[in-house]
């Protein structure tokens, strides 16, 4: 008697090699094998029948996230031939500039017999040491940007969108990106109806596409090595719905508030205080361009006190009005505009 015919593959169509780095983002990394998983079984019960994945660490030990929780993968570094994609997890440990040396081999092998590698949060750090990226772009979260360039400088490093594909390179900013990663390739390979289930059981209203900009406002340093500016505009970035004064900017750097505007004046030419209204404003444009929220929302979230404020300032700035900005863009999105 033939066995019964169940509907399922008789091998998963995507299988996923994770590799957990020293703390490494657990959002990502959650949010990308979460989407992988519920996508691969029917009502949530986890059964690799679509997609197969193995979580590893090099020497297959525990491995700790940037939180402090640990995960204990299935397993250490595997032949990366058993797996259609390598995903490399990174987090906070992106400043260490000398992966493990079996790493690096283990990536470059990957590469070099035609295993797509997937960079992960910061993971796309250690795939830059390994040199292979060469000429191809790579997505970053807006928070590393710099230090990626000050790493990388000949490296095309983008932070306009989620997630990029190079065809054997995939970079992901990380975060809550990471499941937008996971529902692309679900649909890639196994089909949209699969990644619609994740979705829903993910309690997600649409599938973000990958060039969606990353909501960045983050302030362009690039250049400005004084250690007090870049954690001032930390601060400020923080912040950016509730700005802080400019004593409590100062007394966060632990300098006078003299001090911090002489500072900001010699190297930004601007003071602490017209520096973090420009972020509020490119803050408040791009929800603009990239929301549904009210001009009057939009004015809260950005730190202002009523929408005449925003209005007011942002003509200052940028030469129309939040409303006028919001119909142009309409316009130019509409059919033949």
């Amino acid at each position: 008697m033939l066995p019964a015919d169940t509907g399922e593959p008789a091998e998963p169509r995507l299988r996923v090699g994770f590799i957990l780095l020293h703390q490494f983002t657990l959002a990502a990394f959650s949010g990308l094998i979460d989407a992988l998983r519920l996508a691969a079984d029917h009502g949530g019960r986890s059964r690799q029948l679509h997609i197969a994945w193995t979580v590893m660490s090099l020497g297959g030990g525990p491995q700790q996230s940037s939180c402090g929780v640990s995960v204990m993968p299935n397993s250490g570094l595997r032949d990366a031939g058993e797996f259609d994609y390598v995903a490399v997890c990174g987090g906070n440990d992106y400043l260490n500039d000398e992966p493990a040396t079996a790493l690096v081999q283990h990536l470059r092998a990957a590469a070099a017999g035609g295993v797509r590698l997937l960079g992960i949060c910061t993971g796309t750090f250690v795939i830059a040491k390994a040199g292979l990226v060469g000429d191809r772009r790579v997505c970053v979260h807006w928070n590393v940007l710099d230090a990626f360039n000050q790493r990388f400088p000949r490296l095309n490093a983008v932070v306009d969108r989620l997630f990029l594909d190079e065809g054997d390179l995939i970079t992901c900013a990380g975060s809550t990106a990471a499941i937008d990663l996971g529902l692309y390739l679900v649909s890639r390979h196994c089909g949209r109806d699969k990644a619609q289930q994740a979705m829903r059981h993910m309690m997600l209203q649409d599938i973000r596409p990958a060039a969606v900009p990353q909501p960045h406002f983050y302030a362009r340093l690039a250049g400005i090595a004084d250690v007090r500016i870049r954690q001032a505009a930390q601060f400020i970035e923080q912040r950016l719905d509730d700005p802080p004064p400019v004593a409590a900017i100062a007394r966060y750097v632990g300098i006078s508030s003299r001090q911090l505007e002489r500072l900001f004046h010699a190297e930004l030419g601007v003071g602490p205080a017209a520096f973090q209204r420009r972020l509020r404003l490119e803050y408040g444009r791009w929800l603009l361009d990239n929301s549904k929220r009210t001009i009057t929302e939009i004015a809260i979230d950005a730190g202002f006190a009523d929408s005449a404020h925003f209005s007011r300032d942002f003509k200052s700035m940028f030469g129309s009005t939040p409303s006028h900005q919001r119909r142009a863009l309409r316009m130019a999105s509409a059919p033949g505009g």
